[in-house]
């Protein structure tokens, strides 16, 4: 044998060694491996599951859904699972393939249940119908929520549906369990009430002439929805981050902040802000930054959901005032 051949050899252990560090963690004999999709599915799931469940998150700290790319460890944490959450409402297309291919365990859409919204804030009748907007083609856009607007997280009462979704397919499972899972929901819910009344409280300090919200996509209409706010325009007419408007449509947005009054427009920390930053400039208009579509790393102040919300909020009603 060669030396060539030796290294062949050597290149493909060192391959399946790189690959067995990036499975999931083992789960213990008392505990059952479950994955999530994303930061802020995987919180809820935690909240729920405690310390009964090994739970691994398949989107890191600051990665957009919509634009995710899945990695060699997603792979293998997907084919370990018993439990697979995902927010649902297509989301997670790029997990699509993988799931189909690998995924052996439950696979549950937490936002099964929730009375989803169309593409124009309107409730979604049945999912064969389409929502406003969704026939027009936008350029760099690869894929359409065709089931209707997915950041169902944007209002905590429809988390709370997770949180029953959640509770329920747990305690299937792992009915040995099952009392903590119910005991562990019942509290969240409660916190997750007491969010929602903060949310309104907070929102009566602006003016309901100033309730109107521009964002860089298509992201908060549950937002808008629960707490009467209004959707003055979009940097990007579409549910995803991934379409490009066009020049006419900018143009637009530019001339409905200058009418309308627009205090401030709001982008997402995982978005590229430089459009936002351009009708930022032409209009005048203060740019402020939010979370929307990831909770942040361990020890952060955004590190659980009802902290990522209180801190979205805040910034939404400082920079509305």
């Amino acid at each position: 044998m060669n030396k060539k051949f030796y290294s062949i050899i050597a290149s493909a252990a060192v391959f399946m060694l790189l690959l067995s560090a990036c499975a999931a963690p083992a789960a213990t004999s008392n505990q059952i491996h479950v994955v999530a999709s994303t930061t802020i599915v995987g919180d809820v799931v935690n909240q729920i599951g405690g310390e009964h469940i090994q739970l691994t998150v398949l989107f890191p700290v600051g990665a957009d859904p919509h634009t995710f790319e899945p990695r060699p460890q997603d792979v293998a944490a997907i084919a370990d699972a018993k439990i697979i959450f995902l927010n649902g409402l297509e989301l997670e297309h790029s997990l699509e393939n993988i799931l189909e291919a690998n995924a052996t365990g439950t696979i549950v859409e937490v936002s099964e249940g929730v009375e989803v919204l169309h593409f124009d804030g309107e409730h979604q009748e049945g999912e064969e119908e389409h929502y406003e907007g969704e026939e027009e083609h936008h350029e760099g856009e690869e894929h359409e929520h065709a089931g209707g607007d997915p950041h169902t997280w944007m209002d905590p009462n429809q988390v709370m549906i997770w949180v029953n979704n959640i509770e329920a397919t747990l305690s299937e499972l792992d009915p040995e369990n099952a009392s903590v899972y119910s005991a562990n929901a019942k509290s969240y819910l409660a916190e997750l009430t007491e969010l929602d009344a903060w949310i309104q409280t907070e929102v009566a300090k602006v003016p309901v002439e100033n309730r109107k919200l521009v964002t860089d996509h298509h992201n908060m209409g549950y937002f808008i929805h629960r707490y009467d706010f209004e959707l003055a325009g979009l940097v990007i007419d579409s549910l995803s981050t991934g379409a490009s408007p066009s020049a006419q449509d900018l143009s637009a947005l530019v001339d409905a902040i200058k009418e309308q009054n627009v205090k401030a427009i709001f982008v997402g920390s995982t978005v590229n802000p430089n459009l936002a930053e351009q009708i930022s400039s032409d209009t005048g208009t203060t740019l402020v930054t939010i979370d929307t579509a990831s909770l942040g790393g361990e020890g952060s102040d955004t590190a659980t959901y009802i902290e990522f919300m209180k801190k979205m909020v805040t910034a939404i009603v400082n920079g509305l005032q």
